[in-house]
């Protein structure tokens, strides 16, 4: 799937919308409406390394599970997520939340998601509407991670660590 990139302009500084995202227990709160069933698949929750796994509510979606892992932070501008979906978790994921200072005391994040299936079967279930439904839930995640970081609500549960 092309690259499908949202952004939203949050009243809070920028080093607390990173510390906050750099967490991936928190992703489960501003993102539940699409990403259920969250498991952490480690412990330590912030940082490199921390990741969970969780089911994708989409139309037409057989093969539900993801799971998704910081690979990189650049404090307090950058953070990069890897992972990976689909039937036998072979589409490839990116995530990528660029935070930049916007005007008086707001910070502008903007996320960047995309896929890398590699068979037709994967790019044709993408193509029969992946792009515009993850455009959608995307802008609708960064507008409850505005909710939850400004007001405090909408937040949803955090997830727990998976069992061995």
């Amino acid at each position: 799937m092309n690259p499908v990139t949202v952004s939203a302009t949050i009243a809070r500084p920028g080093e607390a919308i990173f510390e906050y995202l750099a967490d991936v227990a928190n992703h489960a709160e501003f993102t539940d409406h699409y990403l259920t069933d969250w498991h952490l698949l480690r412990e330590a929750t912030y940082g490199v390394g921390a990741g969970a796994r969780f089911r994708i509510k989409a139309p037409l979606n057989r093969f539900s599970w993801a799971d998704v892992t910081i690979a990189e932070l650049d404090a307090p501008y950058r953070i990069v997520e890897h992972g990976r979906g689909g039937k036998f978790n072979r589409v490839r994921r990116l995530g990528v939340y660029t935070l930049s200072p916007g005007p008086t005391g707001t910070t502008k994040v903007e996320y960047t998601f995309e896929t890398d299936p590699h068979l037709l079967s994967d790019r044709l279930m993408e193509a029969l509407g992946g792009g515009w439904w993850s455009r959608r839930q995307i802008g609708r995640s960064l507008r409850r991670l505005r909710r939850v970081l400004e007001e405090g609500r909408d937040r949803g549960r955090r997830p727990s660590v998976a069992a061995r």
